[in-house]
């Protein structure tokens, strides 16, 4: 089979990449063996190729998300048949999701619904699946009612954004001016321009001085919230947590790591990331979230895909077929 390959350690670009005939993966008891339908491109795929990961070996095949046909199942599965649309997000340790064929552990798939199609199955995974846990599992929402989401035109926040007002939340989200425009049908209450606002301020001046009651921080720099938090306010982190915990605030501070779940060596969240995948692709068939492809890519434009991303030329999310090339 063809998948696109980091082809040794050395290969930090993208135009290192190079798409090669490949051995198929191997099907484990509880594994199923996908068909490639469509992949979701994500920033986490190019910065894994410029920052490499100590388990990989030599050559890797990259990718986090697929979306396809199920070709065979392992002995011990019997929650999924041949012929079956899946979609799930991968463990970026092993070999990826950019190849014709791929296999994953069953516990960490969800039926795709008939209303959706690959394509939006597939883009709706890392992205969507990082934003629904940070509201969902990660955030207490019964004690929210305001919050902050940044970079609201960016995946994860445009996703968080969608999942926020679709439980009630009143919704402030940082983006540039220049996206605003893109943002706007998301209807977040309030966007914040960060390059001509002074957030903190803004923030406080929305909340009557009382600060936010939670914030999803997908960008870093995370100590910049702290004052931003109201009291028994909660800061979900999709990068680095605060480096100083603030002694003098009661709040709460999180961390995610979505595909860490692989990783845990816990049956329990592997299993969580399926559960997820399907509640959130419920949401989407009830057109309650969204995705928001801007391009459909071919195979053999993958490679160009992660290039616009790395150049930060991609506003919404873009998604490549496995069709005929």
């Amino acid at each position: 089979m063809q998948a696109l390959v980091v082809p040794d350690p050395s290969a930090q670009t993208m135009e290192q990449l190079q798409w090669q005939e490949r051995p198929m993966p191997d099907l484990e008891l509880d594994d199923v063996l996908i068909k490639t339908q469509a992949v979701g491109l994500n920033p986490v795929d190019f910065k894994l190729v410029t920052g490499g990961n100590a388990a990989w070996q030599f050559p890797h095949t990259l990718g986090l998300d697929t979306a396809g046909i199920v070709e065979a199942v392992g002995a011990e599965v019997t929650n999924f048949r041949p012929g079956e649309r899946v979609c799930g997000h991968a463990n970026l340790a092993n070999n990826g999701t950019f190849a014709e064929y791929v296999s994953l552990p069953a516990a960490a798939l969800a039926k795709i619904p008939t209303t959706v199609s690959f394509e939006t199955a597939a883009a709706s995974l890392c992205a969507g699946l990082t934003a629904y846990q940070a509201l969902l599992r990660k955030a207490n929402l019964t004690a929210a009612q305001t919050v902050l989401i940044h970079a609201g035109a960016g995946g994860v926040g445009s996703m968080a954004i969608q999942l926020a007002k679709a439980a009630g939340k009143t919704v402030f989200t940082t983006v540039s001016q220049h996206k605003q425009a893109f943002v706007a049908p998301l209807h977040p209450d309030v966007q914040i321009d960060y390059h001509h606002e002074d957030v903190t301020t803004r923030i406080q001046a929305l909340t009557q001085q009382h600060g936010v009651d939670l914030i999803i921080n997908t960008i870093g720099h995370a100590d910049a919230d702290l004052p931003r938090l109201a009291y028994n306010g909660q800061l979900v982190c999709v990068l680095a947590t605060p480096e100083h915990f603030p002694s003098n605030q009661v709040v709460t501070i999180s961390k995610l790591d979505l595909g860490g779940a692989h990783r845990s060596g816990n049956p329990a969240q592997v299993a969580d990331l399926g559960q997820m995948t399907a509640a959130l692709l419920a949401l989407v068939q009830a057109g309650k979230v969204d995705p928001l492809i801007t391009q459909v890519l071919h195979r053999d434009q993958l490679v160009t895909g992660l290039q616009q991303l790395q150049a930060d030329q991609v506003v919404g999310k873009l998604v490549v077929t496995f069709d005929a090339c």
